[in-house]
Order: structure tokens, then sequence, then C-alpha cells
């Protein structure tokens, strides 16, 4: 969420911003928000002028009283009467204004940095760099469901009669490797000096509303039927929300996190729910990083914490590249954002397995998210990026480990967590 004081400031470049995120559709609402603005700080002039006027009054009343003037007391007293009676009409009308002008400024997407390529969806996005040598393998690589079968490793159809569609059970060594990336993963972050945090897996409504877009919530979001809470979509979430309406040490910025937590996802509008692999399912688990930074510390923070996702990924022969995420595909909040992609030897394409964001101070904003230090007191910027999301990165893993004899060899970083184990053998040929 902007500030007002900027819209009101800078409305033609708020609506240039609205023109290169392709959603024209909400240009009136800069303009009805600069005059519900105004409307309500008449309002609040009213009333302020009014409450004087009142106290005033209130200490004239007594005075009169004293010296006897009685009559003048009461017109007071009626004056007095009269003010409150205005008050309460607009206060009620102040406050009603108030709550609309949030919800339309809620609308409003951020201002989005000037890298950011313009571009109408996802398929304008702009590959930045890679990093390691995709590899073709000379004999075919198998589909992910297929190379778990062969491990006795998935089993998609119990969880279809315990849970429904997009949903899985993980068995044997597939189970190992997700678990031994998770704690790799872990440890790596915290070898990066994070600190680690197990947070909690539901958030009420008013921190889902500091946190994403309403139109990210719909898509996303599963509630908890007859409480006022939400199953997260991703640890970012409650991360963030842990800070809500508190005011931080300026000494203590910047706050570096890392987070495990399962995270649910309804998937509404996606490109549909796989039957038999697991690229995009209702449930998985992840790995995260979040940041909290002073304004000025954000882009370089940024810029931080993809290189430790790509860094995370080269440490297990992993190929990757990064991709500019363009102005129509980022989300309302975000300032400016990257995918981080591995190599599918099967596909012979990249696909994605962790985004890196800042929002600026707009979750700050609309959470209470604030700092004091010598310069006073101002909202703290926030930033979040994936390590690992598994089971994609499981899908990576067994895709750019699998050998032509059916085996997959397990990279040194992960063997320790095998308990040593340098190789899966298929259990089915």
């Amino acid at each position: 969420m902007l500030d007002i004081k900027f819209i009101r400031e800078n409305p033609d470049k708020v609506k240039e911003n609205i023109k290169k995120k392709f959603q024209d559709v909400k240009l009136p609402l800069v303009d009805e928000v600069i005059a519900l603005d105004e409307k309500a700080r008449c309002f609040q002039l009213e009333g302020d002028q009014l409450r004087n006027e009142k106290n005033q009054a209130s200490s004239q009343i007594g005075a009169m009283m004293r010296e006897g003037k009685k009559e003048d007391a009461e017109a007071l007293k009626r004056r007095v009467g009269e003010i409150n009676e205005r008050l309460a009409v607009l206060e009620k009308e102040e406050e009603q204004t108030k709550t609309i002008l949030k919800a339309k400024m809620m609308v409003i997407p951020n201002i989005i940095d000037d890298t950011v390529p313009i571009g109408k969806n996802d398929t304008e996005n702009v590959e930045i760099e890679k990093f390691g040598e995709p590899v073709v393998p000379t004999f075919e690589v198998p589909y992910h469901a297929d190379i778990l079968a062969s491990i006795n490793g998935i089993d998609k159809e119990s969880a279809g009669r315990t849970t429904g569609n997009g949903f899985y059970y993980l068995m044997g060594d597939a189970a190992r490797i997700h678990s031994a990336m998770i704690s790799y993963a872990r440890n790596f972050m915290i070898d990066k000096g994070f600190t680690y945090c197990i947070p909690p897996f539901m958030i009420r409504s008013d921190v889902v509303n500091g946190v994403m877009s309403f139109d990210e919530m719909e898509a996303m979001m599963y509630k908890i039927e007859g409480e006022d809470l939400y199953l997260i979509g991703t640890s970012e979430h409650s991360m963030i929300g842990k800070f809500k309406g508190q005011m931080m040490d300026e000494k203590d910025l910047p706050l570096t996190l890392t987070s495990y937590s399962p995270c649910f996802r309804k998937e509404v509008g996606a490109h549909g729910i796989e039957e038999r692999g697991v690229y995009r399912v209702h449930q998985f688990e992840k790995q995260e990083m979040v940041v909290i930074c002073k304004p000025e510390d954000s882009m370089a923070w940024y810029n931080k914490m993809w290189k430790f996702t790509v860094d995370f990924f080269r440490s297990l022969d992993i190929p990757v590249r990064t991709l500019e995420c363009c102005s129509g595909d980022l989300a309302d909040l975000k300032v400016k954002s990257c995918d981080i992609e591995a190599w599918s030897p099967r596909q012979q394409k990249y696909f994605e397995v962790g985004s890196c964001s800042t929002l600026g101070d707009a979750q700050a904003r609309r959470l209470g998210i604030r700092t004091k230090g010598e310069k006073g007191t101002y909202l703290v910027h926030t930033l979040n990026n994936t390590v690992l999301a598994s089971p994609r990165g499981l899908i990576a893993f067994l895709e750019n480990n699998y050998q032509e004899d059916g085996t997959i060899k397990i990279p040194k970083a992960l063997q320790p967590y095998m308990g040593g184990k340098k190789v899966i053998v298929p259990q089915k040929q």
C-alpha cells in the first residue's frame, strides 16, 4: 500500500505505474483516492475545530455560572449539545470515508523499480544469467513420477483416498532425500548467518491482508471454517506477521531469518493439479529466507538473497538460471522480483524452483512495522526468497542425478543427511 501523501503529491506517477502493470482498469482509483482523502481531511478539520470550540465553551460555562450569567451559560450548553450532535455525524462519516479510502488504496499497486522490464505477463520475463552447464543426456530421463515409482517413493492413489487430488505420500528413499534437502537448506542458510525459525502455520486475516493482495489471498489461501485463521501459503506470511505493530530499534537491523514450514495452496486459476506428478500440488514444504532492513539497504539484500538460492542449487550440481519478472507478472505489493529456475534434462528447459522479491515498505505500512533511529521513525523494508521448495526441488534433484542404469546419485552435500548413502537403487525396473 502506498503512502497517501505520495499519491496526493504524485498522481501522474502512480497512474503511469498502473499503466506499466497493464492494469488500466485501476486508473480511476487514483482520482477517487485523492477525492476521498480530501473529504476525510475536511471531516477531520471540521471535527478538530468543533472539538476546540467545545473545549473553550466547556471551560466558560463554569465561570459564567459562578458569575451569575445563567442565560449565557445555558446558551453555551445548547451550543455544546449541537457540537456533540455534529461531531457524532462527522466522526461516523470520517470513519466510513477512511474505510472506503483504505480499501481502494490497498488495490493500487506498489511502485515498481525502474529496472523492472515492461511486459504483460510471465511470457515476457527476461533471462538474466545462467549458472552451470545444462546437460542433455544421451539416454532418456523418465518423468519424475516414474522415477519416484521406480524406488517405491510415491503413493498418490492412497492420498487421493485420504485427502484428494493434489496430495501425495512420499515413501522410503524419496521421503529421505526430500527431508535431506530441507535439512541441508536449513543449515546452508544458518551458515550464511541467518537465524532459524519455525513459525505458526496458521495466521489471522489481518496478517493475511498485511502481507498480500486480496486477489492473491482468494487464489491461494485455505480458510479454517468458523475461525479467523488461514493456512499459510509460505512461511513469509507468518514471519512478516511476527513483527505486526512493532517498533524496532534501528541498531537491530537487518533482521535475517530463515524459516521452515509446510505450505498450503488452493492453486485457483493455476495451470492445473498434476494427476501423476508433484510439480503443482496443494501441499509442500519450504525453507524460506526473510530480511527486514533499512530502505537504503533493501536492494543490496535483494541481490544477496537470490544469489544464495543459486549457490544452494549449484552446490547440488543442479544448473540454474535467473529470470527477471516483468511488470505485468509482479504481484501488486512487489517492487522487484526474479525467479530462480532449475534445468530439466527430461524437458530440456528450465522450470521455476524459487522466487526472490523486495516489497519496499508495502507490507510494513499495512502491518505497522517501524523502526526508530537518529533520523526519526520510519517504515522498514521487507524481502523474501525461496531457498528450497520441495517437491519442486526434489524433481530437479531426481532429473539431474538420474543415471542411465536407473540409479540416482546423491551429491556429496546431501550424503551426510542420507547416512552416507551415495546412490539410490531402483526397486522396480
